[in-house]
């Protein structure tokens, strides 16, 4: 038997990332990703693994973020035996990420079954529960970067930094196929260089086949420093000169402890003074936390700055919102805060909340500091919708709104083909994924063309040979 990679999501499209490895010597997942982004997302969530989840024989996960792990209670409930290898920052983020996760399926088929039962139809049961998602816990191996290990007969991995959140990693596998090994190499999403926080994406030498993200393949960020002065003109112009308030849809896990970072960091230089943020997402603030827990993954930059923070403890208030009652007083506030909520593509979560109540403010900003997938309220936003339907309402769009590229977690094109220039010899097969259909084309041609490898892209179902 020939190795074989099925993409069941994350091909032609950038969530739902999920690959089926099939070998002589094993069957396993590398990521098992929710679909983000409306109703076809909602249908695609909910359809049966292609194959039975008790023949799978292990997962790797790349990391924490939900479109990389948020189907695994599905495939735990329904049958998966086996253990799920991460690093020990990934296995942190997913003990309270993926809970969340259960707890927002199990609120949103509350309100969706209301909704549908005021209109005399049948409710709706939630994709998984809370339960389920903790479940999983128990599955998950902690792997140190760099160490190998071998998760099933004939098959041997390690992760390496792919410098895109905490934790997050590169997955390199090689398995038996006719005797001899095969080396496959999973990037996952790689950071942008120069990333707040986490070191930068490491090198790998070589692949028998490579599968490579392209969420910015296409473009180019602005640079750190450029994006930076734009977010502290974001921020200064709002709090200062129109005395309205900054709503920052943020990743809870990421993004979110980035722009406390360049907050404080602009705090220290003395560009910014007296002013609060509140994390209005009790996920943020458990990921905060456990990011502090996990200096092992800091850039110098971030030991220095977290140093000074800790020198000064008031220099720069943080107030972490704890429940309900707590976000729904954040509403009264007419000017002066900058409030970080999720869901960082603006679809569920206490964002929409604060959308409702300052989105139609001139005197207020929204700042958007993330990649916003097709059909998500934030796309629309970000495309410059007059109107937006938000809790049910129309809402009109007055407040200024800065769409931060250079902020994202994200590798753009020029960091990929960094990363990948430095193989010291072209991958066998090259599979171009985690990305937009005409910008994964687009990039599987830059391959082609800059760095003359063997590029495609894959369809989803289609079983490929490597």
């Amino acid at each position: 038997m020939s190795v074989s990679l099925t993409f069941l999501g994350g091909a032609r499209e950038v969530t739902g990332s999920c690959i089926l490895v099939r070998s002589e010597s094993a069957r396993f997942l590398v990521d098992c990703g929710m679909f983000q982004g409306g109703g076809e997302s909602d249908r695609k969530n909910a359809r049966r693994m292609p194959v039975p989840p008790e023949s799978i024989d292990f997962v790797l996960c790349t990391h924490a973020h939900i479109d990389h792990t948020g189907l695994l209670p599905k495939l735990v409930r329904d049958g998966f035996p086996g253990p799920v290898y991460c690093t020990s920052a990934t296995a942190d983020l997913l003990s309270v990420m993926l809970p969340d996760s259960g707890h927002i399926q199990e609120r949103e088929a509350e309100w969706q079954s209301r909704k549908r039962m005021r209109g005399g139809k049948r409710g709706v049961t939630p994709l998984y529960t809370e339960e389920d998602a903790r479940a999983v816990l128990p599955r998950l191996f902690s792997v140190r970067y760099g160490e190998p290990f071998s998760p099933a007969p004939a098959v041997s991995a390690r992760f390496l930094d792919a410098g895109h959140i905490l934790g997050s990693a590169i997955a390199e596998v090689t398995v038996q196929d006719g005797g001899k090994g095969k080396r496959l190499v999973f990037s996952g999403d790689l950071g942008h260089r120069g990333l707040p926080i986490v070191r930068d994406p490491t090198p790998v030498p070589g692949a028998d086949a490579l599968v490579i993200e392209s969420t910015y393949g296409n473009r180019v960020h602005k640079g750190m420093q450029e994006s930076v002065e734009e977010f502290f003109h974001a921020v200064d112009d709002t709090l200062r000169r129109k005395g309205g308030n900054v709503i920052i849809p943020s990743f809870a896990v990421g993004r979110a402890q980035d722009i406390l970072y360049l907050l404080a960091d602009l705090t220290r230089k003395g560009r910014l003074a007296g002013i609060t943020v509140y994390i209005d997402s009790p996920l943020a603030s458990e990921a905060t936390r456990i990011t502090l827990r996990h200096p092992e993954c800091f850039d110098e930059e971030t030991r220095a700055l977290y140093a000074w923070t800790e020198a000064h403890p008031d220099a720069l208030r943080i107030v972490m919102v704890k429940n309900p009652e707590e976000s729904q007083a954040l509403n009264s506030i007419r000017g002066g805060g900058i409030i970080m909520a999720g869901s960082g593509m603006c679809d569920a979560g206490r964002i929409k909340h604060h959308l409702k109540h300052n989105l139609w403010r001139k005197e207020c900003s929204v700042v958007i500091v993330g990649f916003q997938a097709q059909g998500t309220l934030g796309r629309k936003i970000v495309e410059g919708a007059k109107r937006v339907r938000v809790l049910g309402e129309d809402v009109t769009v007055a407040s200024d709104v800065y769409t931060i590229g250079g902020l994202s977690a994200h590798a753009d094109r020029e960091d990929l083909l960094a990363w990948a220039g430095r193989f010291e010899a072209p991958p066998g097969n090259v599979f171009v994924a985690h990305g937009e259909e005409s910008v994964s084309l687009e990039f599987a041609g830059t391959l082609r063309g800059k760095l003359g490898w063997s590029a495609q892209v894959p369809s989803p179902g289609k079983p490929l040979p490597v």
